[in-house]
Parts: C-alpha cells; structure tokens; sequence
C-alpha cells in the first residue's frame, strides 16, 4: 500500500471543489483534488450548458482573485442589471435595478461548464486524483486518513469536503443533517422568447412554485420552473407546442409568446443543513454542508461564500503561527458561514412557505406588500442587495 502525504486534500472536483483547491493553494498551502470521476470535459462554446448559475458580485471577485474571471468573461457571461418578480400581474412587479444596488450589474448569468473548465485550467499548482474512490476514511486531531478503493492511502491535516448534497464524507464522519424534500421538481430548459429579456431576470411566484427566466447571452433565457411533483410530471410528458403554451401562460406572457426550447431536464427539491460543518480533520464546503430551494438563485454563491471563508481562515491561522488545521480554528469558519447559510436558508424557505400556503387573501395581501416595498426606497435598496447576495 503507498501512502501519500499532502498540505490539503480537497474532495469534489465541481465549481465549489476547484475553487477551494485553487483558493488554497494560491494561499500557499500544499494542495491535492481528489476527483471521484474523470477531469470534465473542454468547454464547448458550440454548445449551450442547461446548468447555468445565476453568480452574485461576492462570487465574481472571488474567481477574478482566483485569475479565472476575465477568462469567463471573454467566453460568455450573461450580467443582468436588473429584476422583476411578482405573483399577479407583471405590470405589478416589484422591481430591483442595478441602481439600487450603486452597481453597473445584478449579477451574471454563466454556464456550469464553463466555470468548471476555467477553475480546472488554473490548477497546475495542485496535485490531481482522477477517478478516484474512497473506501474510508479516519478523521481525528492528528488529521485525516483517505483509503481508496485502488490501495492507495492519502494522509493530510486537513480535508475539505466538496463532495455534494449527498457528501461520502459527510456521512463517513457521522455528521448529521436537517432538511426536508419540497415535494416539488425543477424543470429547466433554454427558451426563445417573441421579446428580448432586455438583461432582466423574471420571477413569478404561482401556487405551485416559482418560475424563473433567467438572461442568456445569445438573447435566450433560462428557465427553472418548480413545480409540484405531480405538475411537474404532467409538464415534461406535454409535447413541444404544449409545454410551450403552459409556459408563456404561466409567466402571464411578460416576455410575449415563447417560440421553442430545447429538451427539458428535472431535478428534485429538497432543503438540507448539516448539523456541523467541521470535525477534527475535516471541514464542509458548498453543497455537503447546504442545500437550498433554487428560487433565490443562491446555491453556488454560498459554496463560493464558504471557499473564501474558509481560505482566509486558514491563511490568517498559519500566517499568526497558529494550530491553522486544529479544531479550535476549523471552528472559526463553521461559526461565520453558519450564521451567514442560516439566514438565506430561513430566507429562501420562509419565502417558499408563504407563497405555498394557501389561506384566503394572504397572496393578495402579499402581492400589495411587494408593490408597497417597491415605493419604499431604502428598503427597496436592502432587498436589492440581498437578491444580488453582494
């Protein structure tokens, strides 16, 4: 059995996964990703990925500190300046602009693709682990043993798991999680519309679920439909033209008719918080430490939130002399991100169980609080901040 000794470990190669193995290692730590599956594929700009993140300004500095940044830019980023959501009537949106926020953008709308090739074309100074399987795993103070499933040992004082939702090692280090299923599906798929998007994201809350459209750069949208599972089922059986019509209705024909889509792809909804996000030896990034609803479009900019933490963290640590793996500091970044995942996780839950429940004239007196916050301004601006997450 060889054994291999490394700084960092970082399990998970995603976008979350690749930006913490690179963020770590431009701090100076030594740094290994270990990938269960292969190297991702080159970005093709022929194509159109279906997954496409909705990234807010605090995720954009982070990749551009990363040097990753411009390179997205120059491929194909989507910003969008501003926001319009509403449960009835679009003329009654409350509205969010990019002047609220002192901003020339709300955000960007970029492909998953394209932000995982760029993150990976950036790890020369990081030693790689493809197709890579974990068979198990000791954690304690003197740091974290990975066995795989090829024989080989991998030993470091830290591991970061960037593993998902479902995280391997999350569960092999027993860390419980809270959460339920919504018993709701999103349906994504990229849509023409007979008007442009005018760099604007569309929400419409409707009884079901929200329904997003999100600005692509080739003029179309994105869209992410949550809907009950039973609607939704009955939404991907509807062929082309139906599936179309149900769509432009259900967004009350903001963007006038919606010409042609491509085929649709469906994923369930759940909300999930793990217990703790540390252990000795082992910390939680992204995805393994949080699963949130979609409808706020913040899931990859927490993980991005938790890599920046997380290296800061660390560097200061090292940098005073400091135990920088020891329990005590690891702790450091579980308490900041917590607080800080808690309150969008509350926020993004509390917003889908409002719109859900359905008491007579509670969303009649929730579409005028949305006009009433639209007339007040610095409220309207704290809103604008949070659905930017800057």
């Amino acid at each position: 059995m060889s054994t291999l000794q490394h700084q960092i470990i970082v399990v998970g190669g995603g976008p979350v996964g690749a930006a913490a193995a690179l963020a770590l290692s431009q701090q100076g730590f030594e740094v290994a990703l270990l990938e269960r599956g292969s190297a991702p594929p080159a970005y093709d700009p022929a194509g159109y990925d279906l997954r496409v993140y909705a990234l807010a300004p605090h995720s954009a500095r982070l990749l551009d500190g990363l040097g990753v940044w411009p390179e997205v830019l120059a491929r194909r980023a989507s910003p969008y300046g501003a926001m319009r959501v509403w449960e009835r009537g679009p003329e009654h949106a409350l509205r969010f602009d990019c002047a609220d926020t002192g901003r020339a953008e709300l955000g960007w709308i970029v492909e998953h693709s394209l932000v995982v090739d760029r993150l990976w074309a950036k790890l020369d100074g990081v030693v790689r682990y493809e197709r890579a399987a974990i068979e198990s795993a000791v954690f304690g103070e003197a740091g974290t043993i990975l066995r795989l499933s090829d024989g080989r040992e991998l030993r470091a004082p830290l591991v970061v798991a960037a593993d998902g939702a479902e995280s391997q090692l999350r569960g092999l280090a027993g860390i419980d999680t809270v959460g339920w299923g919504y018993a709701q599906r999103a349906i994504v798929c990229h849509v023409r519309t007979q008007q442009p998007h005018r760099a604007t994201a569309w929400q419409r809350f409707l009884s079901s679920g929200p329904l997003a459209f999100l600005p692509l750069a080739d003029g179309r949208c994105s869209i992410v439909w949550s809907a009950e599972e039973a609607l939704a089922q009955e939404l991907l059986a509807l062929d082309d033209a139906a599936f179309l019509a149900r769509l432009g209705e259900a967004l009350e024909h903001a963007l006038g008719e919606v010409l042609d889509a491509t085929p649709r792809i469906s994923f369930p909804l759940r909300l999930l918080h793990a217990q703790d996000y540390v252990r000795p030896g082992l910390v939680l990034v992204g995805d393994a430490a949080h699963a949130i609803h979609p409808l706020a479009g913040q899931g990859v900019n927490l993980g991005f939130a938790d890599v920046q933490e997380l290296a800061r963290t660390l560097a200061v640590s090292r940098d005073a002399g400091r135990d920088w793996a020891g329990l005590r500091n690891l702790q450091r970044y579980a308490r900041a991100r917590k607080a800080a995942n808690l309150e969008m996780l509350t926020l993004t839950d509390g917003l889908y169980r409002a719109f859900r429940l359905r008491v007579p004239g509670l969303k009649a007196v929730l579409g005028l609080g949305m006009e009433a916050v639209g007339r007040l301004g610095p409220l309207k601006a704290w809103l604008a901040r949070q659905a930017a997450n800057a």
